[in-house]
Order: structure tokens, then sequence, then C-alpha cells
């Protein structure tokens, strides 16, 4: 492929990607954001080495060129690092960076209701291309980026170098924020997190804004939009529609048969009515209502265990890995589960009850649900308004 031709497969799927970005949002693509889009183009911030597929096969520009340009420019993530950089030989693959899908890229910037001359903070730079957009709307002695990879951050700062853009590139605990450098008018994560760093919410000018991706260990989906008060406060509501990696420094790593269930536990059998479907299927409303209830419960399911006459088996454990439960359940009956519980929590008593509020309260969606912190104070999550706290356990 010659140099003008691989130009004008740029530019057609530049046309096509923003075609498809309009399509998801709700409302056509700010006049700022696509001048950037153009002026950012998002394959000048994918490394060479990409990953495809469930199996995270490579994919390298020099022997693939048009997949992988095709993938730059299709409107869904790329896994851009796997294993946290490190060669997984022969081992389990899974990602650990990824450049974000267009539509909620763009999505949440217009979230951030910018205005010129506002300071933004960036949590999880990453490829590098969301502070490339902020500093070409802002200026980018307007825009400080965190990375706590070291390799992302000096890669992410030398292609944002190269498009003549210099946004303060910090390699560090984006937990911390970087207060150098603050005040801020509005603070953007581009990773999950499971509890808002006080850091910053302090770093933010009251009346500023915190737009971060929300996770609980029962569900990755959500984001959640703070409006900063003056007393170091803050206060706002979720919205459906996004899954972003977890903060490194909040995730955890647990597997059921190596981590919580051991050979000494006698747990209590029991029956439910409650299908294990009915909190773990495709209702992510459900879901994330669970979750917000349950802020320290995981879930997986295994498949034919091998167990007589069980076809499968929900697992649900505390994060601590303290107290566990199982639910099966085999084709002869699909209106009661056997459960067995171990712990000092009944946590399968514990998802009934979170369901059963749910479904009392009109089965709300995300956007019905809000969160509020202060100084001094564990934060709260609430339905419709702050004085209306959710029934928790974690």
């Amino acid at each position: 492929m010659t140099t003008q031709d691989l130009a004008a497969s740029e530019q057609i799927a530049m046309r096509d990607l923003l075609g498809a970005v309009n399509n998801d949002l709700e409302a056509p693509l700010g006049a700022e954001w696509e001048r950037a889009a153009w002026a950012v183009p998002r394959h000048r911030f994918l490394p060479e080495r990409i990953y495809l597929g469930e199996d995270l096969e490579p994919c390298t520009r020099a022997e693939a060129p048009e997949t992988w340009l095709r993938t730059a420019y299709t409107n869904d993530s790329v896994v851009t690092q796997i294993n946290d950089g490190q060669d997984p030989g022969d081992g389990d693959r899974w990602a650990s960076s990824s450049a974000s899908a267009p539509a909620i890229v763009f999505r949440m910037l217009d979230m951030l209701d910018l205005a010129d001359g506002h300071r933004v903070l960036e949590i999880g730079t990453g490829t590098g291309w969301n502070a490339g957009l902020l500093a070409h709307r802002l200026g980018a002695e307007n825009v400080t980026t965190v990375e706590v990879d070291p390799v992302l951050a000096t890669d992410a700062e030398m292609r944002l170098r190269k498009l003549g853009l210099e946004p303060a590139v910090v390699s560090g605990d984006g937990a911390r924020g970087h207060s150098s450098s603050g005040p801020y008018d509005r603070v953007e994560a581009t990773c999950s997190v499971r509890s808002v760093p006080r850091a910053w919410v302090e770093q933010t000018r009251p009346g500023g804004v915190v737009l971060t991706p929300w996770e609980t260990p029962w569900l990755c989906y959500g984001l959640l939009r703070l409006k900063v008060g003056v007393q170091g406060d803050a206060s706002g509501r979720f919205s459906p529609h996004s899954a972003f990696m977890l903060m490194r420094n909040q995730r955890t790593d647990l597997r059921i048969y190596r981590d919580v269930v051991r050979d000494g536990h006698q747990p209590d059998e029991s029956r439910t009515k409650l299908s294990p479907w009915n909190v773990t299927g495709d209702d992510l409303t459900v879901q994330f209502a669970v979750g917000l209830q349950l802020r320290d419960v995981w879930w997986t399911w295994h498949d034919d265990p091998d167990v007589h006459g069980v076809e499968s088996r929900l697992w649900v454990a505390t994060a601590d890995a303290s107290s566990w439960a199982a639910v099966d359940w085999d084709r002869k009956s699909d209106d009661q589960f056997t459960v067995w519980q171990y712990g000092p929590r009944r946590l399968w008593n514990e998802v009934e009850a979170a369901h059963a509020w749910w479904t009392h309260a009109g089965r709300p969606g995300p956007e019905r649900f809000g969160l509020s912190t202060a100084p001094g104070t564990r934060e709260w999550v609430w339905l419709d308004t702050p004085d209306r706290p959710l029934p928790t356990t974690g």
C-alpha cells in the first residue's frame, strides 16, 4: 500500500468512525470534538501491537496493516496491553490496558461540559488519545494526565509530542490525583473504581465535576458524575452503558477453589425459589442494583461441575473470601434450587434480600441511583435522593 493509498484509507476510516459514533450518541458530536477527532487521529495513539478476539491474539501493524487499521477505526475498544506488560508465556492472557470505544470516549467528554479555560485532570492516560483530545480542546497547559504504568506513560507522552501536544503526563498512582497542578475544574477517570478516591474530590474546585466509570465486584457497569460542593462534599447520579478496566490499586484476584472454598468447610443446606439467572443474566439493571447493595460480593458460574445431578452451579463469595454460597441447578427442577452457604454471612440470603428490595422499589434503573461522599464519612449510595440510602451489606 502506497503512502497516498494509506492516507486515503485513513480518511475513509475516520469518516466511517465518526458516522458510527454519531449513531451511538444521543445527539450529534459537537463541532469542537469532530475537529479534535481529525486533528488527533486515533490510529496515531495505538501501539504497533494490539490484541484481538477472546484469545487476545497479537496483531502487529507491520504484519497485518489492513487489519490493524480497520481495528483502529472500529467503534469498539482495543486491547493494547496484556498481563501488565509482562510476557505471559504459555499462561493465561488477560487484558490490562485498552483504548476505549470512541463512542464512550466522546460521550464522557460531552458529559464533562467543558468550557474554555477549564483545567482538567485525567486519571488513566493509557494510549494518550483522550488526553490528546482534551489538549486540543482546552490547550495542553490546562490538561494533566496520570498513568500508573511508567512504560505506558512514556509511550503516551511520545505520541502526544509527535502531534505537537504537550499536556503534563505524570507517572504515578492515579488514586492520589496530582495536587501540584490543581485545583481542577474537571476530573475524568478512564478506569473504573469501586470507591471514589477522596483526592479527586479534594483537588476539584467547588462546583467542579468528577466523572468516573463505576464497578462493583458484582458488575462492571455505569458512569458516575459527581458535582463537588463547598465543604469538600460531592454528590451525583449514575448513568448506564459503560464498562472499563478497574483501577489497578482496587483490583482483586480471587478464584473459588484456590482462594475461597476449603476441604474442611461444612456448608449449610437450604432451598431457594430465586433463580440464580435472575441476578446474573442479561438484565444489567438488576445486577447493577444488587451490586450497589452487596458492595463486596462477587459471583462466577461453574458449568458441569463434578457433582452428581448438578448441571450448573453459581458461586457467590465475599472479596475477603470469608463467606461463600453455591446455588445448584439440575434439569429436573426449574422452580427450586439447592443452596449451600458457609461463613459468618448468609450470602444467598443477602442476594435474595437485595433482589426483593429492588423489586419492591419498582425495578429502578441505574439513572435513579446516586452516590454522595463527604469528608470524614463513608460514601453512600441512594435511590432518587441522598436522603434515601440503599440497604447495604458490604
